[in-house]
């Protein structure tokens, strides 16, 4: 039989933010203890006061906790509660210093106060005409937003979005759901199909509707390309699509062909194994891949502006310059560089990359001053600068974003000065990003792209710079060699050998640069790595276990996954009691955190690392330190961030950290790739530790095989101008 609890949530204690299993501590009036109480509970906040139906159960190790089976949230009746309530942070403005003081003043009427008549508050110590503004813009954002969470509730789905939502469509939230829940999915950060699936299903809309099948296509699609694909078979895409939406199969081609008239995706014949088969894109990356081959193509054929040189007095001159001797493929990559419009320099740890590149810059130098030197990534940006002696930015800093226009405006019509454009760690630019760079390279300009293909491709779609090396369109400069002063490290020959599909050297050497842990158990693996985060790598290495130290980790799920190994190790390096909880995740202060999505407006990108300086529960505001920058986030964007002592061996591409733990285990087996490997191995200046067993990495290491990313860049390239001509699927 169900019983009524009602109460002020003093602390939720655990919230799954993927089922919104809740469990929280609930004081109810009278009560001189704190009463624990379980359930689906999405978006709960401390402070908030609730009315709850369920009933008693008494755990084995927990003791009693009442299972709620559904509640709803209250306008808290008492002092004690309307304190706990605006001092939570809920309502922008108040915190605990102004909610004391508010309901000092005004008792139990402070709610209708600050409703009816806020400007009342002007008389709080302190509370002044701006702050007043703040709290009541966030009480009638609030109570709209309160409407659209119980809107979404009654259709069963989870209220976390309810403030997203109606940051992006205001008071029409809705009345846009209600008209095409699906768009829920294009428009908000977070919301996938399936959720907005969910709510078309609770609001009446047909599964086999054309609305549903357009917005599953496009579903799908999107999913693909977060695989990496730009492009799918079409009849593999609709086995895919037929096995994610259960509707027919030619209901599905047919809407492909729709959608194509639309211009919202495209189709075309491409060669694969051997055969012309039909593919399909999402319009917008279909118009990129087009664009990519249009842009090489006409960079490739305008002639540069800076004159010719005498390239073996050149090399002669530069050797003595920089007081080294460049070895035969080592020339050859400069000659290229200094002659060719495109060149693609590319090699793994060792191999010279960064003294080639001082070389073309020191004689380029003597010719222009318009050099412009970038990365994808802040961090690798900061390498090349340290690297070349040269200010170095990141792509996306370098075309300058528009608000306005919601795209870069460097482009066409307003390139980038320079006579000469050095882009490293080429193989991590997408297809968006590299359309993107390239419209924006004046006709005259050089461009060498530097990269290392035997690491992963890009976090986003496509392969663009082995696409552009299988193309053969431009000419390409192979580094094989290790150098003298590289040879002494275990890192990098252990990265060759894993490299060319051999064991590595894993011998505990005491003056080695690269060890090895072995441990059975995955739980055994998990307390190797907390111990040596947090204790023996600092105190023998003296590394700090934040700043100097990152663990690479190919999973999320399970014991020895990002997920968990990030709440460990958070437990064990920051104890800090000043956090929120948001999203079933605690952030706190001094959290070592990570970007996840690209944001032109903060100017933070995705995989971009940094540090919580700064709680505020009355601005509801977080300052994350990122970039050597300040950026504030309002608790709304936290989705934004995840914590980083653990992150992905994709999303950490592009950096260097002066000691890397890789956890390799065989319940990590479905992404046990060599490439995978070798990429994590790299990522250490100083140190890499291994922490797993023998047969995990030797798995590794002998998997070749290569995540297929479908691509139709390679064959624009080679097809260059032609213009793909629609046919029937």
């Amino acid at each position: 039989m169900n019983q009524v609890l009602i109460g002020y949530i003093e602390r939720i204690t655990f919230q799954n933010p993927e089922t919104g299993y809740t469990v929280a501590q609930l004081q109810a009036p009278k009560n001189t203890e704190l009463t624990c109480i379980v359930g689906i509970m999405p978006a709960l906040q401390p402070g908030e006061t609730i009315r709850c139906w369920g009933e008693w159960k008494r755990h084995l190790i927990h003791g009693q906790q009442f299972e709620v089976k559904r509640y709803q949230v209250e306008a808290p009746a008492d002092i004690l509660g309307i304190t706990k309530y605006l001092g939570s942070g809920l309502i922008k403005g108040i915190g605990p210093k102004y909610a004391a003081r508010i309901v000092e003043k005004f008792g139990v009427e402070t709610l209708n106060v600050i409703d009816q008549s806020p400007e009342q508050l002007l008389g709080i110590q302190g509370l002044g005409a701006k702050r007043l503004e703040m709290i009541r813009t966030c009480w009638s954002e609030q109570k709209s937003i309160r409407d659209v969470m119980i809107f979404l509730q009654t259709h069963g789905v989870t209220p976390t979005y309810a403030q997203k939502i109606f940051k992006v469509y205001g008071a029409q939230s809705i009345d846009k759901v209600k008209a095409n829940p699906f768009q829920l999915a294009r428009d908000i950060f977070g919301i996938g199909f399936k959720t907005a699936d969910v709510i078309a299903q609770k609001l009446g809309f047909d599964a086999s509707s054309d609305m549903r099948a357009d917005a599953g296509i496009e579903y799908v699609l999107t999913e693909l390309a977060s695989d990496g694909h730009v492009c799918y078979p079409v009849e593999d895409f609709i086995e895919e699509a037929r096995s994610i939406l259960e509707i027919d199969k030619e209901k599905i081609r047919a809407r492909i062909f729709v959608l194509t008239e639309e211009g919202r995706v495209e189709h075309f014949k491409l060669i694969h194994a051997g055969e012309p088969t039909f593919f399909v894109w999402i319009k917008p990356l279909f118009v990129a891949e087009v664009g990519i081959a249009r842009e090489i193509q006409r960079l490739i054929s305008a002639a540069h502006s800076l004159r010719e040189i005498d390239l073996a007095k050149a090399i002669e001159w530069i050797q003595g310059a920089l007081k080294l001797e460049l070895a035969a493929n080592q020339k050859e990559a400069v000659g290229q560089a200094l002659f060719q419009k495109m060149h693609i320099i590319t090699g793994g740890p060792g191999t010279g990359k960064s003294t080639i590149t001082k070389a073309i810059l020191g004689i380029t130098e003597k010719l222009t001053p318009n050099i412009v030197l970038a990365a994808p990534t802040g961090r690798a940006a900061k390498r090349m600068t340290e690297i070349t002696g040269k200010k170095a930015s990141t792509i996306h800093s370098l075309l300058e974003y528009d608000f306005k226009k919601r795209g870069f405006k460097r482009n066409r019509t307003s390139p980038l000065t320079c006579d000469l454009l050095i882009i490293d760690e080429s193989s991590m630019i997408d297809t968006f990003l590299m359309y993107s760079l390239l419209k924006a390279i004046p006709d005259h300009a050089r461009v060498i792209f530097v990269g290392d293909i035997n690491q992963l491709p890009s976090v986003g779609p496509g392969n663009v710079l082995q696409d552009m090396i299988a193309s053969q369109i431009m000419t390409v400069t192979t580094l094989n060699e290790i150098f003298r002063q590289a040879e002494g490290s275990r890192i990098i020959t252990n990265a060759h050998r894993i490299n060319r599909g051999i064991f590595p050297d894993i011998r505990n050497l005491s003056q080695s640069d690269f060890f090895f842990v072995e441990v059975e158990e995955a739980e055994g693996v998990l307390n190797q790595i907390v111990s040596l985060v947090t204790q023996r790598l600092p105190k023998k290495f003296d590394l700090h276990p934040t700043e100097e130290i990152q663990v690479l980790a190919p999973m999320r799920k399970g014991v020895i996954g990002i997920d968990n190994l990030n709440t460990v190790l958070q437990e064990k390096l920051n104890p800090n009691q000043t956090s929120i909880l948001r999203n079933g995740r605690k952030l706190a202060v001094n959290d070592k955190v990570m970007q996840i999505r690209n944001n032109y407006q903060k100017e933070v990108f995705n995989g971009d690392i940094g540090r919580i300086i700064e709680i505020d529960l009355t601005d509801q505001q977080v300052l994350v330190r990122m970039n050597e920058r300040e950026i504030c986030y309002e608790f709304s964007d936290l989705d934004e961030l995840v914590l980083a002592y653990a992150v992905s061996v994709h999303k950490y591409q592009g950096s260097e950290c002066p000691c890397v733990v890789i956890p390799i285990h065989t319940s990590h087996f479905k992404l046990l790739y060599r490439n995978l490997l070798y990429t994590a191995v790299t990522r250490g200046k100083r140190l890499v530790v291994l922490v797993g067993t023998k047969k995990a990495l030797a798995i590794a290491v002998h998997n070749d095989e290569i995540k297929k990313r479908y691509t139709g860049l390679q064959q624009a390239l080679i097809e260059l101008n032609s213009i793909p001509i629609h046919s029937a699927i």
